[in-house]
C-alpha cells in the first residue's frame, strides 16, 4: 500500500462514516479501484483502525452525552446496550467465519455495491418524505420502539457493504416515529460499542491466528505500514469531525435527497465499472 492511498482511504472513511452513504461501501469501492483487493494485502486491520479514527471524532463531539450515559436512571445506556446486541452477534459471526473478506473480494462486488447503494438511496428518499409530512406532535422521544428498530437495522447494515449504518439506523428510528434530534445522537452513540467491539474481536483473533502480523507485513516495510496506519487514522478522525457537523445539519432539516441522488449516481458508476471489468 502506498502512503497516498492510506491518506485517501482515511479521508473517505472519515467523510462517509457519519454521512448516510456507507463508509464500508466506499472503502470497498475505492480499494477495488486502487487494485488493493486481491493484491495480497490484508486490509481488515487497516479498515478497523480507520474506524477507530472516526471513533475519536464521535467522542470529541458527543463527550457530554457519553458521560450522561452513566448517570441515573441509566435509561439511554440500557437502550444502547440492547440496540447493540444484534449487531454485536452478527459482527462476531462475520469475524469468526471470515465472511467480510469473502464478500469484499467477491467477483461480483461491483453489482453488490450497486444494489445496496440503491437500497440506501431509496430508504433515504422514503424517510425524507415521511419526516416532512408527519406532524411534529406525533414524534416519539427515545423509547424501546425506536431503539430496537435501530438496533435490528444496524445488524443488517453490518453485513452488506453499501448499506449505510448511520443512514439506515436514523431512517429506521424516524420511520418508527422517533424525534430526529434524539435519533441522530443515539445513532452516533451506537457506533461507539460497534467500533470498539470490532477492534477488540479482530485484535484478539488476529493475535491468536497471526493475521495481525500478516496484515502489517502485507502493507510493505514496517516503516511504510506504520506511516499508512498512522496517517489513515489521523485523517479519518479529522474528516470525521467535519462529517458529523454536516450530518447533524442534514438531520435537523430532514434533507436526505442529495445523498440519495449521489448514491444513485454511485450505483450507476459501479455497474459501468463492473461491466468494463475495472471492479
Amino acid at each position: 500500500m502506498e502512503i497516498w492511498q492510506a491518506v485517501v482511504l482515511g479521508l473517505v472513511q472519515g467523510l462517509t462514516e457519519f454521512l448516510p452513504v456507507s463508509s464500508s461501501g466506499h472503502l470497498v469501492f475505492l480499494q477495488s479501484l486502487m487494485g488493493l483487493t486481491g493484491s495480497g494485502i490484508n486490509l481488515t486491520l487497516f479498515n478497523i483502525i480507520l474506524h477507530v479514527g472516526t471513533l475519536i471524532a464521535v467522542c470529541a463531539v458527543f463527550w457530554r452525552d457519553i458521560l450522561d450515559l452513566f448517570k441515573k436512571p441509566f435509561k439511554t445506556l440500557i437502550y444502547l446496550i440492547v440496540a447493540t446486541i444484534p449487531a454485536a452477534l452478527v459482527g462476531v459471526i462475520l469475524a469468526v467465519c471470515d465472511a467480510e473478506d469473502a464478500i469484499n473480494n467477491s467477483p461480483y462486488i461491483g453489482i453488490l455495491l450497486a444494489v445496496f447503494f440503491l437500497l440506501t438511496a431509496i430508504l433515504l428518499f422514503v424517510t425524507e418524505i415521511y419526516a416532512k409530512r408527519r406532524a411534529k406532535e406525533k414524534e416519539l422521544p427515545l423509547c424501546w420502539r425506536t431503539t430496537v428498530s435501530m438496533g435490528l437495522v444496524q445488524a443488517v447494515a453490518a453485513i452488506f457493504p453499501g448499506l449505510s449504518r448511520s443512514g439506515s439506523t436514523i431512517c429506521a428510528g424516524v420511520l418508527a416515529g422517533g424525534r430526529s434530534e434524539d435519533l441522530s445522537k443515539f445513532s452516533f452513540l451506537m457506533s461507539i460499542p460497534i467500533i470498539v467491539g470490532s477492534f477488540a474481536v479482530s485484535l484478539v483473533l488476529g493475535l491468536f491466528d497471526g493475521s495481525v502480523a500478516t496484515s502489517i507485513q502485507s502493507m510493505g516495510t514496517p516503516s511504510n505500514a506504520g506511516w499508512c496506519i498512522a496517517l489513515g487514522f489521523v485523517v479519518a478522525a479529522a474528516s470525521g469531525l467535519f462529517a458529523i457537523k454536516v450530518m447533524l445539519n442534514a438531520i435537523r432539516k430532514a434533507n436526505y435527497k442529495w445523498f440519495s441522488l449521489y448514491l444513485v449516481l454511485l450505483a450507476i458508476t459501479c455497474i459501468v465499472l463492473y461491466c468494463v471489468d475495472i471492479i
